[in-house]
């Protein structure tokens, strides 16, 4: 399909005005105390005024500050930017040794994954139990929970041809809802139980979350403490650095792309034919993977700078969750609003109750700090995780962020967005719930034996 002038005219001011929504929001998050006390991102803040300004708020009572037109451009570059985060995952980092992966991430790992399969287990449990027979939701509808929770805006957004070739086309608007339900759960819960572990003594560096400065809170970086961002590892004379890392990128999802179309080729004959609404999202994080494992065999790995594709993902996050949040179509949630409130109470209470209870029963030393951790993941993302850990262990003292980053290389390819989480609602639509739940059930029972068996399981300590 050939594209015009006035179509690429079109899609730069889209991004013109995702750009002025960033810095409103930077600038609120910056002066509002209230935003500054709950951690709530940039991205975030601009997403919900976007929301406002378009034509599901101020459209129907006084006018639409941005047209129907552009929202809907904004619905599919959620769908698109994800292909770049993932593709970013693993590009620039050095792979460690299979067994220094599991000595130091084993018990966060049996522990994440309990607690994102966890997600699905109550999820597609009350979908069946209750959801379905009372609302005429699909038994998938539970999936809802860890695609949003756990998996984010982006996967919710790369979702949405799944759910389109599912016959369940509010899925994606709903999966969006629920990533936006899981971060601000992510800051508030999370604050909420820094702030009552560190009373309660469970917390092994901080006694309050107020040690941190007011530039911290504020997110803004004093002159004198600003670090480099990222380090020229290519002459600027001969390639701008960060379009050669942005290169690695595109040739990710390029790969991706192929191992995508070469295998629904092969598929198409199957019956049931499970790739037909497989996502591309998994297949360039793949690719990234590839590439990064041909760079360190080649030594071209030392001229990958992980802060720069650190920085390549967090602009196609920012983008992608402003998108997201400013383009969900509210008729939809409201058209869904009990079932889908249900499920996000019990989802929610099910994170909460394995942050508190599960986490000091499991996890080793600084138990807090690596449920904490992991329950920011769970709700909202990898980085709002880590935002909390840097409110319970500032200087990174525990552990926990070293185990968590071990336990990610090996949970990210199959869950929070990896294939797991992309497969789950094609598998159950095509072999029903009996096969799948007992396969889910089965991987708990797993990694709870390998945690027992390992000596990982212990009694609760301070």
């Amino acid at each position: 399909m050939e594209i015009t002038g006035t179509q690429l005219t079109n899609l730069m001011i889209d991004i013109c005005w995702l750009s002025l929504l960033l810095l409103i929001g930077k600038y609120l998050r910056a002066r509002l105390v209230f935003l500054q006390r709950l951690f709530l991102p940039a991205s975030v803040i601009a997403g919900f005024i976007g929301l406002i300004l378009g034509p599901y708020i101020c459209g129907k009572f006084l006018f639409t500050f941005i047209p129907q037109e552009i929202m809907n451009s904004w619905s599919l570059y959620p769908g698109r930017l994800i292909n770049v985060v993932f593709a970013c995952l693993f590009l620039g980092f050095s792979i460690p040794s299979l067994k220094t992966i599991w000595k130091d991430g084993g018990p966060q790992l049996c522990y994440g994954w309990l607690v994102g399969m966890g997600q699905y287990m109550i999820g597609v449990g009350i979908s069946v139990i209750f959801l379905a027979p009372v609302f005429g939701v699909p038994h998938f509808f539970g999936c809802l929970l860890e695609i949003g929770f756990s998996g984010g805006h982006g996967t919710a957004s790369g979702m949405a041809e799944t759910f389109d070739q599912l016959g369940f086309q509010a899925g994606s608007d709903l999966g969006l809802m629920s990533a936006t339900i899981g971060v601000i759960s992510a800051v508030v819960f999370g604050m909420t139980m820094i702030n009552l572990a560190a009373r309660r003594g469970y917390t092994k560096v901080i006694k309050s979350p107020k040690q941190l400065t007011v530039a911290e809170i504020r997110g803004l970086i004093p002159p004198e403490k600003r670090t480099h961002g990222s380090i020229t590892t290519v002459s600027p004379d001969a390639l701008e650095p960060f379009a050669f890392h942005s290169a690695f990128v595109g040739v990710a999802i390029l790969i991706g792309w192929y191992m995508l179309k070469g295998i629904k080729s092969l598929s198409a004959n199957m019956e049931p034919d499970l790739f037909r609404a497989f996502p591309l999202f998994p297949l360039a994080m793949l690719g990234g993977l590839f590439i990064q494992i041909f760079a360190s065999k080649t030594g071209l790995s030392k001229y990958l700078d992980r802060r720069t594709f650190d920085r390549i993902l967090g602009l196609a996050l920012d983008f992608l969750v402003i998108s997201a949040i400013a383009s969900i179509k509210l008729d939809v949630f409201f058209a869904y609003f009990l079932p889908f409130s249900a499920l996000m109470f019990v989802g929610l209470a099910w994170v909460l109750f394995a942050t508190w209870f599960i986490a000091p029963r499991m996890l080793p030393d600084a138990w807090f700090e690596r449920g904490i951790t992991e329950y920011g993941m769970q709700t909202g993302v990898t980085a709002l995780g880590l935002l909390l850990l840097r409110v319970a262990d500032p200087h990174f003292k525990t552990p926990a962020a070293k185990s968590f980053g071990f336990k990610q290389i090996l949970y990210e390819p199959m869950m929070g967005g990896g294939f797991i989480t992309a497969a789950a609602p094609i598998l159950i639509h095509n072999f029903g719930i009996p096969l799948t739940y007992s396969i889910g059930f089965a991987s708990i029972i797993i990694a709870i034996a390998i945690a027992f068996f390992s000596g990982w399981i212990h009694r609760f300590q301070k």
